[in-house]
């Protein structure tokens, strides 16, 4: 596969990823030069996320736990829609938070609750 191919497949995703949110995908490409947004839809997006070995859903829920792990607070913003995108419940966040706490630490979790709260409200479970 090209990586134009791959740019493709890449962009198609992350649309799927970040539909319904506002401003992710303007923010990507404003925040970083124009090469790496091509490497990140190229080889992340393109290659790795679209990968046979796991599924979109666990894919997701993997990556959410890193985020919640290194508390990238802004990437959560991104990824815990995304993964409700993606197929994945709430509760299977909510569990995974309560569980990444007892190895990334409590204040690590307190703030990703508070991520999921702003951009998944329990209302709109």
């Amino acid at each position: 596969m090209s990586n134009e191919e791959k740019r493709n497949k890449g962009i198609a995703f992350f649309k799927k990823l970040v539909a319904g949110q506002d401003g992710p995908a303007s923010a990507v490409r404003a925040a970083v030069p124009e090469k790496f947004t091509n490497y990140t839809m190229e080889h992340l997006f393109g290659d790795v996320w679209q990968g046979e070995e796991l599924s979109l859903e666990q894919r997701s829920l993997i990556t959410c736990t890193i985020l919640v792990a290194l508390n990238r607070e802004a990437e959560q913003r991104i990824h815990f829609p995304g993964a409700r995108n993606l197929g994945v419940e709430r509760e299977t966040l909510e569990a995974m938070i309560v569980h990444a706490a007892h190895y990334a630490g409590w204040p690590c979790a307190a703030s990703a609750f508070r991520v999921l709260s702003e951009v998944w409200p329990v209302e709109e479970s």
